[in-house]
């Protein structure tokens, strides 16, 4: 099938920069001695999972018991679920999850552990534990030092759990540009920290685990790190670019659109809005701005309703007609996935795949 087939908005992933970016990946973490387990947070679908765990990743990564029940299918030896999963029904669901490939659970609080713990005595399963660190994302995470220690105790004391050691997520440095310098400072500090307190309190530290795509290259600079966790590398987007992580030529999702309207001079509307694109902005900017227009880049995507993307085209220096078809690509590719039932792999002008998007809404 030709592209211009498609029905629009039609969510795109060229599937030639989707496996440089895979494989670049995976030969980074290789040459450094990284354990590779991504999130499957961006792509949402088990066949790429599948793809991932073929070129060398450990495992895969997931937010929600949902998302870990859609993984499997990935034929993952391990999951990580790098959030507290709380309340019975979705242990148990998680524990029927562990019954069929090793689970990992990040946390950050003995409460969260001591229903693991009981959850995975009943369901006759050990399930490992990561005890959660806040290294200045300020949202999941307990402090370093006592906190941490008491936390990773309070774990290793429980049944049918194995501590395996420590996770955070530098998400508040959004770059590794030099004005982030300070930060990127603090953070070797911290884990350095860890792994000095884990070893004087003797106890085990076989994983220190890393998320974030934007610090994704700069990994092996922190000592201690034994794995990595991105998600957003396998497609990148308008943040990636702008935080420095990645070229346009990286960014292996667009949104083909089509021109409905440009009754107003120096404007035009696309058929995809928020219930396309999301309304995530820039990362870190004051910036208005949706998306990347790929044809347009003069093109300044300023607003959008459910079902309006407004187009400023007067920088262009041409006028858009109706009925051309842009290709945008999104501020934030994870939220936009979400929003897409099906996704077209294509090569050049021609769909090569049609996917579901199985792992989208899996909230519980």
């Amino acid at each position: 099938m030709h592209i211009s087939e498609l029905e629009t908005p039609a969510l795109l992933i060229d599937l030639d920069r989707m496996e440089s970016n895979l494989c670049r990946v995976a030969l980074y973490a290789k040459e450094h001695g990284l354990r590779l387990r991504p999130h499957t947070k961006t792509h949402k679908i088990p066949a790429i999972g599948r793809k991932q765990i073929e070129l060398g990743a450990a495992g895969l990564t997931v937010a929600k018991v949902g998302e870990a029940e859609v993984m499997l299918s990935s034929g993952t030896p391990d999951l990580l679920v790098a959030y507290p999963v709380i309340g019975a029904s979705k242990l148990r669901r998680l524990m029927e999850v562990a019954r069929k490939t090793r689970v990992t659970v990040a946390l950050d609080s003995v409460e969260a552990a001591r229903q693991l713990s009981e959850a995975a005595t009943a369901g006759g399963v050990t399930v490992g534990v990561l005890a959660e660190a806040d290294v200045g994302m300020g949202r999941c995470g307990v402090p370093l030092g006592e906190e941490l220690v008491a936390l990773a105790r309070g774990i290793a004391r429980l049944p049918h759990l194995e501590l395996e050691g420590v996770a955070f997520y530098p998400g508040h440095i959004r770059s590794p540009k030099e004005e982030n310098r300070p930060l990127m400072e603090q953070l070797e500090a911290d884990v350095k920290k860890i792994v000095e307190d884990f070893r004087v309190a003797g106890l085990p530290l076989r994983i220190l685990s890393a998320g974030s795509t934007p610090l994704l290259f700069q990994s092996h600079i922190f000592a201690g790190i034994t794995e990595i966790r991105p998600g957003t590398y396998v497609f990148m987007d308008k943040n990636c670019v702008r935080a420095g992580v990645a070229a346009w030529e990286d960014c292996a999702v667009s949104i083909l659109t089509t021109v409905v309207s440009n009754a107003r001079p120096g404007y035009v509307m696309v058929d995809g809005g928020s219930k396309t694109f999301s309304s995530d902005r820039l990362s870190g900017s004051s910036e208005v701005t949706f998306g990347h227009v790929v044809e347009a880049p003069e093109a300044v995507f300023y607003n959008m309703n459910e079902e309006h993307g407004y187009l400023d085209v007067r920088p262009c220096g041409r006028e858009l007609r109706i009925g051309e078809r842009l290709r945008i690509v999104p501020n934030h590719v994870c939220v936009a996935m979400n929003l897409h039932e099906q996704v077209y792999g294509v090569r050049g002008d021609e769909v090569e795949q049609v996917w579901r998007v199985e792992g989208r809404g899996k909230l519980q």
